[in-house]
C-alpha cells in the first residue's frame, strides 16, 4: 500500500500564486507515475499534471505556462507550482501515483482544497 498525503492547499486571489506538495509512505516502489488530478464543483475529477518516472510530464491544456509539476524520486514527493491562479482553477486537488507491481495500482489521497477569488 501507498499513502499520499497533500499540503498546500487554500484560499488565493485571481491571479496569485500556490504550492501544493504530496508525500508519499509504505511500500513506495515502481512508482511510475505521480502528479495531480482536480475535481471542481459539479465537475468529474480531471488530470491537472503528471510526471513519470522517466521525467516526461503532461499537463491540462488549461494549466500549460501556469503550472509547473515537479518531482523528487530520493524524498518520494510531488509538488505543484500553479501561478497566475483563475477562479475556474477552484477544485479539491488530489495526489496521485500509480505503481506498477502484479499489475498497475493506482492511489489517491484525501485530497487538499484550492479556492481562487475574482
Amino acid at each position: 500500500q501507498v499513502q499520499l498525503v497533500e499540503s498546500g492547499g487554500g484560499l488565493v486571489q485571481a491571479g496569485g500564486s500556490l504550492r501544493l506538495s504530496c508525500a508519499a509512505s509504505g511500500s513506495i516502489f515502481s512508482i511510475h507515475r505521480m502528479g495531480w488530478y482536480r475535481q471542481g464543483p459539479g465537475k468529474q475529477r480531471e488530470l491537472v499534471a503528471i510526471e513519470f518516472s522517466g521525467g516526461d510530464t503532461i499537463y491540462a491544456d488549461s494549466v500549460k505556462g501556469r503550472f509547473t509539476i515537479s518531482r523528487d524520486n530520493d524524498k518520494n514527493t510531488v509538488s505543484l507550482q500553479m501561478n497566475s491562479l483563475k477562479p475556474e482553477d477552484t477544485a479539491l486537488y488530489y495526489c496521485y501515483a500509480q505503481q506498477v507491481f502484479r499489475g498497475l495500482n493506482n492511489y489517491w489521497g484525501q485530497g487538499t482544497q484550492v479556492t481562487v477569488s475574482s
